[in-house]
């Protein structure tokens, strides 16, 4: 077995990369060790054309979602392969996300567990906040 690299930060997943979602199969499937319920506080969620957006917004409630650590061995490609498919391109504030690292609530236990995120880039959050629709409850899967 590879040894964990400490930087190497689980996912907070929220969408389509869930558990039972067309990209869970897709790109995390077989790649994992964990996969556990987690809540990104501070963040409202916006459904868009297909998928959400995290939006980062202080003192709001929550998005849920999951937390996945990949396994060694396959975590610096993956790292690729999801700004790649949520792309994020950190230099371009134009970009779809961003990838952000976040303190994640673990409910297993309530831990706080820091993740990356991919939130919604600049513009992308702005015009959301504009003209968006909110998902309520913040879980992509429970908005129907």
């Amino acid at each position: 077995m590879t040894a964990r690299n400490p930087h190497h930060l689980p996912f907070f997943v929220y969408g389509t990369l869930r558990p039972g979602e067309v990209n869970h199969d897709v790109y995390l499937r077989g790649r994992t060790e964990t996969e556990e319920p987690g809540r990104l506080d501070g963040a409202v969620l916006y459904d868009g054309p297909g998928y959400p957006y995290a939006v980062e917004e202080p003192g709001a409630a929550a998005v849920r979602g999951e937390l996945v650590t990949a396994r060694p061995e396959s975590y610096d490609r993956l790292l690729l392969e999801l700004d790649e498919l949520e792309e994020c391109v950190s230099e371009d504030p134009a970009s779809l996300y961003v990838r952000v690292a976040r303190d994640v609530v673990r409910l297993r236990d309530g831990a706080a567990v820091r993740a990356w995120v991919y939130v919604a880039g600049p513009a992308v959050a702005e015009k959301l906040r504009l003209d968006g629709r909110r998902i309520a409850g913040g879980d992509w899967r429970a908005h129907g």
